[in-house]
């Protein structure tokens, strides 16, 4: 399975939002996104996902980390983009009950989806 995530960054603050309690990964944190339609463009999936779930229209930037990670004997693939809000950023979502902003050195602190992890880890790392 194909997701994109979006990753938004205020100088060293992260944007992180947790899944609500009913949906899978229900509890997790994540960096928002979802699956691109079929033959669907990974920058114009986030930039629809994005939309759909937070209200806010971004522009997509650099590629943060592509992994796959097994979750459930499934391997999902996860491309987590850097992005930018066109106008105010995100304060709600759709799929999210909480949506909050981290200093890096504050990520590993949270309960996160697995496949995000990857990407963390990374942000976590340019800072050190």
């Amino acid at each position: 399975m194909e997701v994109v995530a979006a990753v938004f960054t205020d100088g060293d603050r992260v944007l992180a939002c947790r899944r609500n309690a009913g949906l899978a990964a229900g509890g997790l944190w994540e960096f928002p996104g979802g699956k691109p339609e079929a033959g669907e463009p990974f920058p114009a999936a986030l930039e629809r996902e994005i939309a759909e779930a937070l209200d806010v229209e971004i522009e997509v930037g650099e590629l943060l980390d592509r992994s796959t990670t097994m979750v459930d004997g499934l391997p999902i693939t996860l491309a987590c983009y850097f992005v930018r809000p066109l106008g105010e950023g995100p304060t709600t979502s759709t799929d999210h009950d909480q949506v909050c902003w981290f200093t890096r050195d504050r990520l590993l602190w949270l309960d996160w989806a697995p496949p995000d992890m990857p990407a963390v880890r990374r942000l976590v790392s340019a800072t050190s």
